[in-house]
């Protein structure tokens, strides 16, 4: 019992230290659901290869972190080997509630996506129940279940998983058993393949993502240029406008409710949420120009090519909201601080 506290404990703390790699799950991210199927044998007293007995199974799960996860599973026993026959055609259920702990990403960390192959360790406790046993009698009893499971990720976005699982499951009491124990005459070993469907994200993809860590100094200074970039907006529009879209024909005057600020991750144009939120005020029929800058990290091809990169990200999605472009130009590096920027002017 102490093995396992301790086991347990140390699980948890590398549970905590790998939630802090990933993005916000949201409550119906990371669900996944499988079918499964093999064969079991009575551990002990019996003829492993004459007394097979076939299964399928259905696995519902979640993961809440890349290391840590719940799966409710429920398989369906078909044989009666090696005991006498019960007169139905499912013998007997077992269904558990099973803790999952992928070992790959524990150790290794985890990059961004699923490795090509992964070792997950299940463990848990159910509900057994057998059909007119013992005098046309159901049993019920406490059940636990321990496996391993050897996953396979494939797909381009890692959506379906195949694992082959060894597992025991333990019978911890019931009719004829005395007391509740582990005892491996009370067992059943089982061999079983799976194939698992994990469902798409709020993130886009069936998977957790790598979160953009920065440094507070780094988002204060983000922030507090951003303000400052208002402020002399407010001041003295036309002037500071004209250096960032053409100047508006007159009588068309510039002012600061016409510019919309969407901001980005280091070395990304990918349109997040609250930028998305952001263009979304700007109302369809709209004529816009866009302007996409970097900060100064890079070369100067590489801060070009990522400027215009986020003002054609900009101008794709305004369109498609059916907002007229006017132009999208990427102007590179803006000024020596950073400035993740692409600014629409809505005319």
């Amino acid at each position: 019992m102490k093995k396992l506290v301790l086991l347990f404990a140390a699980a948890v703390m590398a549970v905590s230290a790998n939630a802090q790699t990933v993005t916000e799950s949201k409550t119906f991210d990371n669900f996944y659901i499988g079918i499964n199927g093999g064969v079991a044998t009575k551990t002990t007293g019996n003829s492993w290869m004459g007394n097979l007995n076939p299964n399928a199974g259905l696995r519902i799960g979640r993961w809440f972190t890349p290391v840590f996860g719940l799966a409710a599973e429920s398989n369906a026993y078909f044989s009666n080997k090696p005991w006498n026959s019960t007169g139905t055609a499912v013998r007997a259920l077992n269904t558990s509630l099973l803790a999952t702990v992928n070992l790959s990403n524990w150790f290794g960390g985890y990059k961004g996506e699923p490795r090509a192959f992964e070792v997950i360790p299940v463990f848990g406790f159910g509900w057994g129940h057998t059909f007119n046993a013992y005098g046309a009698k159901n049993i019920n009893a406490l059940t636990s279940k321990a496996g391993i499971d050897f996953v396979f990720n494939l797909g381009a976005e890692k959506a379906w998983q195949v694992y082959v699982e060894p597992s025991v499951t333990w019978a911890l009491n019931g009719t004829g058993y005395e007391g509740t124990q582990y005892n491996i005459n009370r067992s059943a070993v089982q061999l079983n393949a799976g194939v698992v469907y994990k469902f798409g994200n709020s993130n886009g993809t069936h998977n957790f993502t790598i979160a953009q860590l920065r440094d507070q100094a780094e988002i204060d200074g983000l922030n507090a240029q951003i303000n400052d970039l208002r402020n002399e907006l407010a001041k003295k529009p036309k002037e500071v406008v004209k250096e960032v879209v053409k100047e508006a024909p007159a009588p068309q005057v510039v002012k600061v409710e016409n510019l919309v600020f969407v901001t980005f991750a280091q070395g990304k144009s990918a349109l997040t949420k609250d930028a998305k939120k952001a263009l979304d005020a700007v109302k369809e029929g709209k004529h816009v120009q866009i302007v996409g800058t970097a900060s100064p990290e890079g070369s100067a091809e590489l801060n070009q090519r990522l400027s215009q990169s986020r003002a054609d990200n900009v101008a794709e999605y305004l369109k498609g909201r059916g907002v007229i472009v006017d132009e999208a130009s990427g102007k590179g590096v803006q000024g020596t601080t950073s400035n993740r920027l692409a600014v629409v002017y809505v005319k």
